[in-house]
């Protein structure tokens, strides 16, 4: 079972699901990403990009799979107290998720929202200095993420953050009881532990960014199962 890779579709993959069951979703993956400790590992790889950008005064960050806009919340929040001028942008394939992810953020001005596939070519048009993939990249088949990280390459100025699962027995069996107990979602029940299952072993990883034509990178194992993987533009 985790030898390699799962291919079976989450329901968050459905870029048509909506409605009140969506939103209990989003709600129970922010408290998921607070309390395991996956947003300290996006911060640590951004705060290293953000030493790249050395004194720029604009620093356009897209964040894909954007979902609920909770990590936009966060790096709208760190990029006032680092007093920097962040102009950020989500980005989901998902009309219902970018309008609740609007009315979630609403009191953000720096944050706006594109509703986009991002193997479309309208995105592939958009350019930004950091890219911010937050458990995003396990959704994505491997030889759709080397187009994918292949085309980004040429779309961003300074690097792509990487924070996503380590697939590993511990990781799965822990989260699935988690859920199980305390999940009142049927989505996150099913999506979090198949989440597990389509992550990535180191290996797995290296070969998907080395196809896609970087030379520059960096992965580092984060608590709580988590990969930090920083590719340099």
């Amino acid at each position: 079972m985790f030898s390699k890779r799962s291919n079976e579709k989450e329901f968050l993959d459905d870029f048509s699901c909506e409605g009140k069951d969506l939103e209990q979703n989003l709600r129970e993956l922010k408290f998921i990403n607070k309390w395991l400790g996956g947003n300290n590992v996006t911060f640590s790889g951004l705060s290293k990009a953000l030493k790249k950008a050395n004194n720029q005064e604009h620093i356009r960050i897209a964040d894909l799979g954007c979902g609920g806009g909770d990590m936009l919340m966060l790096l709208a929040t760190y990029g006032r107290k680092k007093k920097r001028n962040f102009k950020l942008t989500g980005v989901d394939a998902n009309t219902s998720i970018i309008e609740y992810a609007k009315e979630n953020t609403k009191a953000f001005d720096e944050i706006d929202y594109k509703i986009a596939n991002v193997f479309s070519e309208d995105f592939s048009k958009l350019k930004f200095d950091i890219v911010n993939c937050t458990l995003f990249c396990h959704h994505i088949e491997d030889k759709e993420l080397i187009i994918l990280f292949s085309t980004l390459k040429n779309q961003t100025r300074l690097a792509i953050v990487i924070n996503d699962l380590h697939r590993h027995p511990i990781a799965f069996y822990s989260i699935k009881w988690l859920t199980y107990f305390f999940s009142k979602s049927f989505m996150v029940k099913n999506d979090a532990k198949l989440s597990v299952l389509r992550g990535f072993k180191k290996k797995e990883l290296e070969t998907i960014i080395r196809a896609s034509g970087y030379i520059n990178y960096s992965i580092k194992w984060k608590w709580a199962f988590r990969w930090e993987v920083l590719l340099w533009a």
